[in-house]
């Protein structure tokens, strides 16, 4: 389900104006970071091994540097000059 709601944070916000944009995004960052930390408590209990976790993780982080510096550029784009 995290990653339907993710995805749908991210569509959403594609499709809006830069102002409303912001709030989608940060949804999306905060949905990622759940299921990071869901992953991460399965690879702790094992449930998951070191090469699965890897697999899964990897993609993950680089999806919220994305993210993360779409957030910044709107963040600074928003901010009263």
């Amino acid at each position: 389900m995290l990653f339907i709601e993710i995805i749908e944070a991210v569509a959403t916000a594609s499709f809006l104006s830069r102002q409303e944009k912001l709030p989608y995004v940060r949804r999306g960052i905060q949905k990622l970071d759940a299921l990071k930390i869901l992953l991460m408590i399965l690879w702790e209990i094992k449930a998951l091994d070191n090469k699965k976790y890897s697999i899964l993780s990897e993609p993950l982080d680089e999806i919220g540097r994305m993210l993360g510096g779409w957030n910044g550029q709107l963040t600074k784009q928003n901010s009263p000059k």
